[in-house]
């Protein structure tokens, strides 16, 4: 909402600053957006009357003015298209000073003497019209302060208001609240009827009354469009960041700025019978006011008359019953339309209008008689005419009500942390139009005014209580609670510190949407059903996601894409797994890796990350809660990873998450051109770990013996390795696999495994037979199970 401070104050005029008030709104919920003075700095320019032209000598596109101040006349050179006698125009003056520290002095053009200077809108910094000279009112008093006769000390405030504050979309509901924040009188504009000069009228149908429970219209004959809008409204339009087009249309727009209610005039030549407020049929074509034809659905609320729609209700007129310079009758249109039926018409439809802005967010449902009465005057006022009678179909069953609400003080008191004084109470909120009956000693019933459809609750009549009186001044008091320390449950790895443990392992943490495109969750789960949301911001963000990958991926896609080709990332955070009513919501940890293996540098070389790379940070999570032993990784397969390259994480058999290099083919598809590695964890299966235990340490030697072990390629390492574990007796305190070689002299069939024992008993010295025993019981068990023999 952007309206002119001059205009306001003719509404209500507290004794306060500019920027008093401007700060005095936001506190009170009507955020300002900006504050943008009606022009530029200047002085010296006067109402100027051109007093005759003739052409300049020596240049095809000047003239050269006699221009009058009122007192005298002078000599000006001027290459406007507009210029003529008889204009009135802003007049610089020698020693006049124009935005931008442009000063006006005695000069010559192209050998003329020119004395002054005529000015456009735009070198005043009133408008961007730079086409010509700024015309002014024939009525325009020569030689007045241009300042003074425009209002130009003068700013356009702008408010961001919420969408529940609708109300506030008017001159009228501001000058309301200005009102109640101070305690000072509001001047409304006088809306008397206007008596009906003929009995012409249109009949009017409403056969959707709960999508339009209230409709007036107006004839008004014999209207003279070629009558120019006055000054004063244009300028207060103009302020309101609102163009002026003709009398009719500008009058509308005036009067939904000064009351609130959106109105529209209709080319009465151009309607056929009466006017029906009707559903649309499914594919009906309007053709609307800014030329765009639109195939209208069945749910949209039309304005119609015997034949054809001739506007989408709230939203916007057809072109074809506009009004034009031809148009000699109008229909004068003012009604209140549900909001439910208006919201997201606009939208749907690719539009949105200063009207549907309106009705989206609530329209007094009682404001409609008012508002025709304020345009009719002003109508008559400007483009004369005569008016005939309004004709009215109104539903009152299905017209908003609100019921009474009780506001109790010990309610207010609860909620502000203050006991407010009955008699401010009853201030502040008749204040704002809300009638207000004392039941007794700290209660009353309030009844809420139309005009204020966001209260319901008495919880909203304490809002305004607050705001009104001022967060501000609300007294500060501190919660206070007895609190026993939480226990914390040591042998758990919690989620903070693993996201650091990554960090501290080069990784970026990401957050991505949970609800990602359909075709994308395809991609990584084929044959899966998504969870579909019914109302989806767009149709890429339109499925739950069952897996953290595709948002990291896209992620991962969105950097290479800007030229870092070096990305690690990782997210925690839901998937959803099935349909309601079972979906199933689980906690994750996930990750992706691509590019550089360590940042460039003169130390090391380029080489890129692997699967082990991604292998050894899942170690590490896996790890960081005390239990390594109880996790294995197992050969797997999923959809969206390579099938060569993927790991089942699991923990004592169950299924922890997968790790592995993204799908060739989806790589592809993804036009992913470097390699790329993926993890995701279950995070309550890997925050479970075991607490720490001391074992004394042994005083006696350790002994060790390195085996070099053959089997086939098929084998799993970790399957040996475990072999070795289960034979290798209590006293042994590490295995390391430290080489893995195939190729020349060994079997191709086989490949070579070279694992480290180290033994050490905790009271004596192991001798060589103790040793060699258990060493030969390795072998044998490794040889009955995996048919494995010691490399020569």
């Amino acid at each position: 909402m952007k309206f002119s401070e001059q205009w306001l104050r003719s509404w209500v005029n507290p004794q306060v600053s500019r920027d008093e008030l401007v700060a005095r709104l936001s506190m009170v919920g009507l955020e300002v957006d900006s504050v943008t003075p009606a022009a530029g700095v200047f002085s010296g320019v006067v109402v100027g009357e051109v007093l005759s032209t003739e052409q300049h000598p020596d240049a095809d596109k000047l003239r050269v003015c006699q221009v009058s101040n009122g007192r005298e006349s002078f000599q000006v050179v001027c290459g406007a298209p507009n210029v003529r006698p008889g204009l009135k125009i802003p007049f610089a003056m020698i020693g006049a000073e124009l935005p931008g520290d442009f000063k006006i002095k005695k000069a010559k053009l192209r050998g003329v003497e020119s004395n002054g200077m005529l000015c456009s809108a735009s070198e005043l910094q009133i408008s961007d019209d730079n086409s010509g000279l700024m015309e002014l009112a024939g009525d325009a008093p020569v030689g007045e302060d241009i300042r003074i006769y425009l209002g130009l000390d003068d700013a356009s405030i702008e408010l961001g208001l919420t969408p529940n504050r609708g109300d506030c979309l008017s001159l009228a509901g501001l000058a309301r609240e200005v009102g109640a924040i101070y305690a000072v009188p509001v001047s409304p504009v006088v809306t008397a009827p206007v008596a009906a000069s003929h009995d012409e009228v249109r009949p009017v149908e409403v056969l959707a009354p709960k999508a339009c429970p209230r409709y007036l219209g107006r004839v008004i004959r014999n209207v003279d469009l070629s009558r120019p809008t006055p000054l004063w409204m244009v300028e207060r339009l103009r302020r309101s960041d609102i163009r002026s087009i003709d009398a009719a249309v500008d009058i509308t727009n005036y009067v939904m700025l000064e009351l609130g209610q959106p109105m529209h005039a209709f080319d009465l030549a151009e309607i056929s019978g009466g006017i029906r407020v009707r559903m649309a049929e499914e594919g009906e074509k309007l053709v609307l006011l800014d030329g765009q034809e639109v195939s209208l659905r069945s749910d949209t609320l039309v304005i119609a008359d015997h034949q054809r729609a001739l506007a989408i209700a709230g939203v916007m007129g057809g072109e074809h019953s506009g009004v034009s310079d031809k148009t000699r009758d109008l229909f004068l249109e003012s009604a209140f339309f549900d909001t439910i039926a208006i919201a997201g018409k606009a939208r749907s439809y690719g539009l949105h209008t200063d009207s549907s802005h309106r009705f989206e967010r609530g329209v007094d449902s009682q404001l409609a008689r008012t508002a025709m009465e304020r345009a009719t005057a002003l109508l008559l006022e400007i483009v004369g005419g005569e008016a005939g009678p309004i004709v009215e179909a109104v539903s009152e069953s299905d017209l908003p009500k609100v019921a009474p609400i009780t506001l109790r003080a010990e309610r207010i008191s609860q909620m502000l942390g203050m006991d407010m004084e009955a008699a401010e109470v009853e201030r502040l909120l008749s204040a704002l139009g809300l009638g207000v009956n004392a039941q007794g000693a700290g209660l009353w019933q309030v009844s809420v005014p139309s005009h204020r459809f966001d209260i319901s609750l008495e919880v909203d009549l304490i809002e305004e209580l607050g705001r009104l009186y001022g967060y501000n001044r609300l007294p500060v008091r501190y919660p206070q609670a007895r609190l026993a320390p939480k226990t914390r449950a040591e042998a758990r790895a919690e989620l903070p510190a693993l996201r650091r443990l990554l960090v501290a392992r080069g990784y970026q943490e990401a957050i991505t949407y949970s609800f990602i495109d359909p075709k994308l969750f395809a991609l990584f789960t084929p044959g899966v059903e998504p969870l579909q949301l019914a109302n989806p911001i767009s149709a890429d963000m339109a499925a739950m996601r069952s897996s953290l990958w595709p948002g990291l991926v896209k992620a991962l896609q969105h950097n290479l894409n800007r030229q870092q080709s070096r990305v690690r990332l990782f997210e925690s955070g839901l998937r959803f797994v099935g349909q309601l009513p079972g979906l199933k919501q689980e906690a994750m940890l996930a990750g992706v890796i691509s590019g550089g293996r360590l940042p460039e540098g003169w130390a090391h070389g380029r080489e890129n990350v692997d699967f082990y790379d991604l292998k050894a940070d899942v170690e590490a999570l896996l790890g960081y809660a005390g239990a390594p032993e109880s996790f294995s990784f197992v050969p797997g397969e999923h959809p969206a990873l390579h099938p060569g390259q993927t790991a089942r994480v699991e923990r004592e058999g169950r299924l922890v998450g997968f790790i592995g290099a993204i799908h060739p083919e989806l790589a592809k598809t993804l036009d992913l051109e470097q390699p790329v590695f993926l993890f995701e964890l279950v995070l309550a299966e890997i925050a479970e770990g075991r607490m720490p235990a001391f074992s004394e340490l042994s005083r006696f030697p350790e002994v060790r013996r390195d085996l070099a072990i053959l089997v086939d390629r098929d084998v799993a390492a970790e399957a040996v390795l475990e072999t070795i574990r289960s034979s290798a007796g209590e006293w042994l305190t590490e295995l390391r696999l430290f080489d893995v070689y195939h190729g020349k002299g060994i079997d191709p069939h086989r490949k070579s495994l070279a694992v480290g024992l180290t033994w050490q008993h905790p009271s004596r010295t192991l001798n060589d037979d103790e040793v060699s025993s258990t060493t030969q019981n390795i072998l044998a068990s490794l040889e009955e199970r995996f048919n494995a023999t010691l490399r020569k």
